[in-house]
C-alpha cells in the first residue's frame, strides 16, 4: 500500500526542500506545492477562488504523480494548508477544501517547526505570523487526531529527524 506522506506547515519552513530530499532518499516522487505554478501564471493579486483552484490543482497533481510511487509519496502540502490559508487570508474557508481536509486523508503528516530563518520570497506573506500559523496547524493536526510529527533542526538533521519520525511511525 501506499504511503502517502504530507508536509505540512507554515511558510518558509523547509516543506519543499524536505519533500524533495525525502524523495530522493526513498528513491519515489514528490508533489510539489501547486500554488507557486499557479500563482506565477497570474498576472494579477489572488483571490479565494484561486485558493480552490489551487487545492484542486494540488490533489490532480498528487493523484497524477501518485501512479509513479513504489512505495511512498511526499507531498509538499495538504488540505489543511489550504484551508488554514483561506481562513487566514480570507477568514472562511472553502466546503470542498474543509471536506477534502476530512476525507483526503495521509499515512503522516510532517508539521515542519518554524526553527528555520525566514527566507524573503515574493508568494510568502506572513513572516511575523510563522509562530501563530504554526500554532494553528498544531491544532488542526491534534483536534482532527492526525497522526503526526513535529519536525525540527536544520539541514541533514531535519532530514534525519523526518526520516526517523516516518520509519518509527508507519
Amino acid at each position: 500500500m501506499l504511503k502517502r506522506i504530507a508536509i505540512t506547515g507554515p511558510e518558509s519552513t523547509g516543506k519543499s526542500w524536505l519533500a524533495e530530499n525525502l524523495a530522493s532518499r526513498h528513491h519515489d516522487p514528490w508533489v510539489p506545492e501547486y500554488a507557486r505554478e499557479y500563482l506565477g501564471s497570474i498576472n494579477r493579486p489572488y483571490d479565494f477562488e484561486d485558493v480552490l483552484k489551487i487545492a484542486r490543482g494540488q490533489f490532480d497533481a498528487e493523484d497524477s504523480i501518485a501512479r509513479q510511487a513504489k512505495e511512498w509519496l511526499f507531498c509538499d502540502t495538504d488540505f489543511l494548508v489550504t484551508r488554514i490559508w483561506c481562513l487566514v487570508k480570507f477568514g472562511k474557508s472553502h466546503p470542498w477544501i474543509d471536506y477534502m481536509a476530512d476525507n483526503h486523508l495521509y499515512t503522516h503528516y510532517l508539521l515542519c517547526n518554524t526553527d528555520l530563518p525566514w527566507e524573503a520570497d515574493p508568494l510568502r506573506e506572513h513572516p511575523h505570523k510563522r509562530l501563530e500559523l504554526f500554532n494553528m496547524y498544531l491544532s488542526e493536526l491534534s483536534s482532527r487526531k492526525l497522526p503526526f510529527t513535529i519536525v525540527k533542526g536544520t539541514g541533514d538533521g531535519r532530514l534525519l529527524s523526518a526520516m526517523e519520525a516516518i520509519r518509527g511511525k508507519i
